[in-house]
């Protein structure tokens, strides 16, 4: 079995990969370089993506930062020390971003005769993404069943979201469960000069609250 994954560089995305791998899926990952502020994740990404033992990892330049519209692609300042209100869809929310990624993620999977994407989306502990929800998920998966020659022919592509309702701290723990090293993951915004994460913005605040609710400490910090 082929699986398309979809690749960040942050402790979701990873996680979501092992499991998957782990029920017996072969992986090929794909990572988006989308005008994406902190494009330090490329770089953790790749270290991922090797730690995971994928067939191949495939980058794609999809400039979404020529049509803006969030805070992380440069239009205005990633927000930091909010209070997190999943009600609410926060300025760092990419328009179309998970469709435009799942579009091509879909493209690759019927070209590889992978039967499956995997995404590591979680509704639980996040921003209040429109694009993370169980029923976009499964909308989606209708359409790529509509959609694909493959679908058509009676082999539906399957959306595969692992995560989708654990909690942060039960994230880790699997993870963790799996041998994961966390070290080699970015989940921040808007990292330091230096590469370290600010600590301040949703993606820190969560990543902390998750750690800490674990009962260990994140190696990124370290």
């Amino acid at each position: 079995m082929k699986a398309v994954l979809l690749l960040s560089g942050g402790l979701d995305s990873y996680t979501a990969g092992a499991i998957v791998k782990a029920d017996g899926y072969e992986l090929h990952a794909l990572t988006l370089h989308y005008g994406q502020v902190h494009a330090r994740e490329v770089a953790a990404a790749r270290r991922v993506a090797q730690a995971l033992g994928v067939s191949r990892h495939l980058e794609l330049e999809v400039p979404l930062s020529k049509i803006g519209g969030s805070a992380l692609v440069g239009d205005g300042a990633i927000p930091k020390d909010r209070a997190i209100d999943a009600s609410g869809i926060p300025s760092t929310y990419v328009p179309a971003r998970n469709t435009v990624f799942l579009s091509l993620a879909m493209a690759w999977a019927e070209t590889l005769g992978a039967g499956a994407i995997a995404i590591g989306v979680n509704a639980l502990d996040y921003s209040g993404y429109p694009d993370c929800r169980p029923e976009y998920l499964a909308a989606f998966e209708r359409l790529a069943a509509l959609a694909t020659k493959a679908g058509v022919e009676g082999q539906p592509l399957r959306i595969l979201a692992p995560l989708l309702e654990l909690s942060k701290a039960d994230i880790i723990r699997r993870g963790l469960s799996l041998g994961l090293d966390y070290g080699l993951t970015l989940s921040c915004y808007d990292p330091r000069p230096d590469g370290r994460p600010c600590g301040h913005c949703d993606s820190c605040q969560l990543r902390a609250r998750g750690f800490s609710d674990a009962g260990v400490t994140d190696p990124a910090l370290g």
